[in-house]
């Protein structure tokens, strides 16, 4: 828990979950466990064999309705299973951008190695090896190369340079430092020259992780950093270590948007001079 003197300093804002190429892709992702992408390719295992048996039994029923011969019932037979194998998985993925049944179950993607989205011939090299790692040997070669590998990649995925990439990521309230309201007096007369960015950062970091510390750990690296700030900063406020730093970081913080808005100001008021033609100059306008 925050001390009671910097209950109101912390303000929470949302961050988006992802970040979002002009493709679709999420990129910064972790790509997803063994155990999901097993999870996630079982369920497409029952998918497509649900699948796969419902269709051989549609054709051996109309193969004996209309007294097909052996040849075209194999035939027939082959077709199904290569539909339903190769050519079903491959049109989901290449139409759903790498989705499907069991990769939504589970919150993956298949994407390229780059991190892009995948094509047809991606999801076709899958589906194709997909038949021997996967049907042929009940998941069984999938499992052991998916292992040897950190990505979980399967055969599969090292031929066609794909891999599955983990997307459901939880949100992550971002804390806002604020300045502590028993130091506004000093605020308004308070000198804060500019520090190092190694010092601000790890300022910035301690402020964040602060309540996971243990007591003694959080005080005794509150005061070495406020004593490397006090070296920027005057007047020195009498407060807690603690408090000295929110109040500084908050400080810097309005203090750079000001100047930051005041510049973009400035920039916008010369704008017209470094756009327009000078007078006497020929206009290429017609």
């Amino acid at each position: 828990m925050l001390s009671p003197e910097l209950s109101n300093t912390f303000v929470y804002e949302d961050e988006p979950d992802e970040l979002i190429t002009g493709e679709a892709v999420a990129l910064e992702l972790r790509s997803a466990s063994f155990v999901l992408r097993s999870a996630g390719s079982i369920i497409d295992f029952l998918v497509y064999g649900a699948v796969l048996i419902g269709m051989m039994i549609a054709v051996f029923a109309f193969a004996s309705n209309i007294g097909l011969d052996q040849a075209i019932s194999t035939a027939l037979t082959v077709s199904v299973i290569v539909i339903c194998l190769v050519v079903i998985p491959t049109a989901v993925e290449t139409f759903s951008r790498g989705k499907s049944l069991g990769k939504l179950a589970i919150g993956a993607r298949i994407v390229r190695n780059d991190g892009g989205a995948i094509g047809f011939r991606h999801a076709f090299i899958r589906a194709l090896l997909g038949v021997l790692e996967i049907f042929m040997t009940a998941g069984g070669l999938a499992a052991v190369v998916g292992l040897l590998n950190i990505r979980a990649q399967r055969l599969g995925d090292l031929v066609a340079g794909t891999y599955s990439q983990y997307e459901r990521v939880s949100k992550f309230a971002n804390p806002v430092v604020q300045l502590p309201g028993q130091l506004a007096e000093w605020a308004r007369t308070a000198d804060v020259a500019k520090m190092p960015d190694s010092l601000a950062r790890r300022i910035a970091h301690y402020l964040v992780a602060a309540p996971g510390y243990t007591p003694v750990t959080r005080s005794q690296h509150a005061a070495n950093l406020a004593n490397e700030a006090s070296a920027y900063v005057s007047p020195l406020p009498e407060a807690e270590a603690e408090v000295f730093l929110a109040a500084v970081s908050a400080l810097r913080r309005e203090r750079e948007t000001v100047a930051l808005t005041g510049e973009r100001a400035r920039l916008d008021t010369v704008r017209p001079a470094l756009t327009s033609v000078p007078r006497g100059f020929p206009s290429n306008r017609g």
